[in-house]
């Protein structure tokens, strides 16, 4: 793996970790595709540093049983600023 991609991996999982992210705000953060960081995340970290992949996917697995819930907040918010 080219050391440019191991930066960029490591410095990914460490947002992530640091601030309890999710895949799509770290992607926005660094410009890059959700696709590219949940591979980066998932495929290629465990790679390079078994531990660190083992802290992102313990906040990778909150985030999936989240989600359902971030997504009904979100349209209720949608609906309530509709309303105004």
């Amino acid at each position: 793996m080219k050391e440019y991609m191991e930066n960029r991996i490591i410095s990914i999982a460490h947002y992530t970790i640091d601030h309890n992210s999710t895949v799509r705000s770290t992607a926005k953060k660094y410009g890059i595709s959700k696709s590219t960081v949940h591979k980066d995340l998932t495929e290629r970290l465990p790679q390079i540093d078994h531990h660190l992949a083992s802290e992102v996917r313990d906040i990778l697995d909150v985030n999936k049983s989240e989600r359902h819930i971030r997504g009904g907040l979100a349209t209720r918010k949608k609906y309530l600023l509709m309303q105004r």
